[in-house]
């Protein structure tokens, strides 16, 4: 027997299985792009709800690891908490049973079968790319062809094996890794291990499945260790990612290991003293898609009620506190996991803009303190967090020019593009709460203070420009055009209050009613907070342009809503 010849065409079967499996994600990933982040949004505590959604998901993209990579990015971007991340990976492992059954689906519903379809299907998906003019029909193209190719590339996979089934040599290996649990589950796990996709190993086993060759015994243990073999790919790419994203990792390969052991004591007495002929029995596609299904539901169903207290363990494994102060100068709420779904992304950035416009908020606070107290302490705290403000900026910056590169909806690239401005006004805010604390630093040292008039007048324009701050903050957060009307009212305020307290002040200069150099340093500090009010307004103008953008989408749609 040349295994050259059967080695061959099988890699090059296997090659086509994973490309198309991939092609046909993507496809199906881009079509629901958009949709992402209201999927995202019905993720509530309802565990339920989080297990069908990661089973939609992990359907979606055809990959339960993917669909555990893309939890890992969430968690450590904190756009998902640990309860949620189990009810994904829980439905993962049910969604990822879909591949079996599209691949045996050939057995169930011959007019599915390779031969007859996949031609078919590629030669429909060829047409429509090259003809199709807008995106949505490239995209649907892409389903049709990826569908087609994974079809060629089993029926490729099976052909190559198929000399096999007269192989003394791989009967054996079958039935020794049938009659001993522990083989056969560390074959599934290291073949998936090895290629870090569980969908492409179960379709290693389906072909090897159509030529006769596997035994039912031997393909239960392998299933159960591709589902542990799966796990090594959230495993890796927690590495470099916060406690709490690698616990996505554990969560996922205790789930897992206690699923195998259960069903694993079961098959054993089931084999060896109910029904010892089923083990040896010759097990079709459609049986191994069925026990894929059997088990992942049955793991989930068993293991649900006991979700809080993985959870738990997974957090103790990890070291994993419930509160710690972190640094406030970590990156929260960016992961470049997420990039891999841009919209998810661009949520994530206006959540870690909105915590840098809060950061900045505090240090104005701080520093405005300072002008009355002239603390020390408090002048020196104001400026290490203006280093940590322009450490977040530069890494919200470089996050969003990332974003830039990828493919994203013109409503998508506009906030982006806000959001590139937006971080800019809020560290310039930084640099203005960095020189009023300055400013109060050098009143301290050269011995001066502002009068009583001079401190209640600074007080009324400290209010106003707070609060349009405050404002431009709120409908930034919560997309309130109200509050960035606000922030205009209070904007024209402080212009008023800074051109009557700046032609005030320079009279009292004049009839020398107060010290010169205290009354250069007021004057600056009116400076600073008109310009305080100008980044304020410039922040409230992304969110009306935002809406203003929306509008003209619907008047050119006649009427279509927008997303």
């Amino acid at each position: 027997m040349n295994y050259v010849n059967i080695l061959i065409p099988f890699i090059g079967g296997l090659a086509m299985f994973i490309f198309g499996m991939n092609y046909m994600a993507q496809g199906l990933q881009n079509a629901a792009g958009t949709k992402m982040k209201a999927i995202l949004e019905a993720l509530t505590q309802n565990k339920v709800m989080g297990v069908a959604l990661g089973a939609l998901v992990t359907a979606i993209v055809q990959s339960s690891s993917a669909t555990t990579v893309m939890v890992v990015g969430f968690v450590n971007a904190g756009l998902m908490n640990l309860t949620q991340g189990m009810s994904v990976i829980m439905g993962a492992n049910i969604g990822t049973t879909v591949t079996g059954w599209l691949v045996s689906s050939s057995e169930w519903a011959k007019i599915f079968s390779p031969t007859t379809i996949a031609p078919l299907a590629v030669m429909v998906g060829v047409i429509l790319q090259i003809s199709g003019k807008k995106m949505k029909h490239r995209e649907v193209a892409s389903i049709i062809i990826g569908f087609g190719i994974l079809f060629i590339g089993m029926h490729s996979m099976s052909s190559s094996v198929s000399p096999l089934r007269e192989s003394q040599v791989f009967k054996d290996a079958f039935t020794t890794l049938g009659q001993n649990p522990l083989l056969g589950i560390l074959a599934g796990a290291c073949v998936t291990a090895i290629i870090q996709s569980s969908s492409a190993a179960q379709g290693i086993l389906l072909s090897l499945a159509a030529t006769g060759l596997v035994p039912m015994n031997a393909a239960v243990f392998i299933i159960m260790g591709q589902n542990i073999g799966t796990c090594v790919t959230a495993l890796i790419s927690g590495i470099g990612a916060g406690k709490n994203a690698k616990c996505v990792g554990y969560m996922h390969l205790m789930f897992n290991i206690i699923g195998t052991v259960i069903f694993s004591v079961i098959a054993v007495v089931f084999f060896k003293s109910i029904n010892p002929e089923a083990g040896a029995g010759i097990i079709s596609q459609t049986k191994i898609s069925a026990i894929h299904t059997v088990f992942n539901i049955g793991t989930t169903l068993i293991l649900f009620p006991f979700s809080s207290a993985l959870i738990r363990v997974a957090m103790k494994l990890n070291g994993v506190v419930e509160s710690t102060n972190g640094d406030e100068g970590q990156l929260l709420h960016l992961d470049k996991r997420v990039l891999q779904t841009p919209s998810l992304a661009v949520e994530g950035a206006k959540l870690e803009t909105i915590r840098l416009g809060r950061i900045a908020r505090e240090n104005l606070g701080r520093a405005l303190e300072a002008l009355h107290t002239c603390s020390p302490e408090i002048i020196e705290e104001v400026k290490q967090r203006e280093r940590v403000v322009d450490r977040v900026c530069d890494g919200i910056s470089e996050y969003l020019i990332k974003l830039c590169t990828l493919q994203i909806s013109d409503r998508e690239n506009l906030i982006v593009t806000s959001l590139l401005n937006t971080i800019s006004d809020m560290e310039r805010v930084g640099d203005h709460a960095e020189n009023i604390a300055e400013l109060a630093e050098e009143m301290t040292k050269e011995e001066l203070a502002f009068s009583h008039s001079a401190l209640e007048e600074l007080d009324e324009m400290i209010c106003a420009a707070l609060a349009s701050y405050d404002n431009a903050l709120k409908a930034l957060e919560n997309d309130d055009i109200a509050s960035a009307a606000k922030t205009a009212v209070y904007e024209d305020q402080v212009d008023d209050l800074e051109k009557r307290l700046r032609a005030g002040h320079i009279e009292r200069l004049s009839n020398a009613e107060c010290n010169v150099n205290a009354g250069i340093h007021f004057l600056e500090v009116l400076a600073n907070l008109e310009r305080i009010s100008d980044h304020a307004m410039n922040i409230s103008q992304v969110v009306l342009n935002e809406h203003r953008y929306n509008r003209n989408v619907y008047v050119k749609n006649e009427g279509t809503e927008v997303d």
